[in-house]
């Protein structure tokens, strides 16, 4: 079956959507849409190339779809890779935009990498905050 084809059947119910606003845009939640908008590039149901970037314990973790698996199959074929969090913000960003580059899918590259650094930051620790200074007229106040 063809991509088109398989986005007009789903295009207006699917178990993925989410309708905020009536006016605003159409959100999904499927896996493999980066961008979770409800959109055919997007789509990670209706294309048969997909990459998706999840958190999990030991970093990121991207997940592509094998476009030459057999559409018989009990489950779709999938290559996961993970980027450990040590390895840095670069080394991850770079694996992630070589991946797209590759002729994977080059047109969701920039998507890709919004993703992966919004992932990144949500992994970093916060830094505690310092002390606030007590300035002015308090200062005498708290010394006196």
């Amino acid at each position: 079956m063809s991509t088109d084809l398989q986005w007009l059947l789903i295009r207006k119910y699917n178990s993925f959507l989410v309708k905020k606003v009536p006016e605003g845009p159409t959100f999904s939640r499927e896996p493999g849409n980066l961008l979770n908008l409800h959109s055919h590039k997007y789509s990670g149901l209706a294309n048969a190339k997909t990459i998706d970037i999840q958190n999990s314990e030991s970093g990121l973790q991207i997940t592509t779809k094998k476009s030459k698996a057999s559409s018989h199959a009990v489950r779709p074929a999938r290559t996961t890779s993970a980027v450990r969090n040590r390895s840095g913000g670069r080394r991850s960003l770079g694996v992630v935009a070589s991946l797209a580059k590759k002729g994977y899918r080059p047109d969701l590259r920039a998507a890709a990498l919004g993703r992966a650094s919004a992932l990144l930051a949500t992994q970093k620790e916060k830094k505690a905050s310092p002390p606030k200074k007590v300035r002015g007229k308090k200062v005498a106040a708290s010394t006196a």
